[in-house]
């Protein structure tokens, strides 16, 4: 009966790897929950983007569209091992903004906070058109530097 059992196992560890892996890759198929506000002199948009740090977020503005790119890396965990990959690691979010005033792109500024959320405000400009750059950002005070 022992053999009976580590079969057993070994199918069940395999379908549970298997469905967390799938998991996985349908939340990075799944662009990032978000939010776009907007003030007379700003756009505001939120993202969730839990897990990240400063360094695994890349964002950029082109044509009224911001995207955004998280690279999460999983940490190894001492004395645990891993039974259920079930989170996505590469992550994207695209917002399009409303049509208006076009936007100064080189003035934007992104944050993240200790919660996961990724803060970027883009301000309104009075030229004619939109320009297109990378997004510099930064850690909230209260950030994380843990890794989780």
């Amino acid at each position: 009966m022992p053999v009976i059992r580590d079969v057993t196992e070994s199918i069940g560890d395999a379908v549970f790897d298997a469905v967390g892996r799938t998991l996985g890759r349908r939340q990075e198929r799944r662009d990032l929950p978000s939010d776009t506000l907007e003030s007379d002199d700003a756009y505001l948009v939120v993202f969730d983007a839990p897990g990240a740090d400063r360094e695994d977020v890349q964002i950029t503005y082109e044509d009224r569209r911001l995207l955004v790119r998280v690279e999460r890396f999983r940490p190894l965990r001492e004395s645990f091992e891993m039974t259920f990959p079930g989170r996505g690691l590469s992550l994207e979010g695209r917002v399009t903004l409303p049509e208006g005033p076009p936007v100064e792109a080189t003035a934007a500024e992104a944050t993240l906070e200790s919660n996961g959320t990724l803060l970027v405000r883009l301000p309104k400009g009075d030229g004619d058109h939109d320009e297109s750059t990378a997004v510099d950002g930064e850690t909230s005070e209260d950030s994380r530097d843990d890794g989780a």
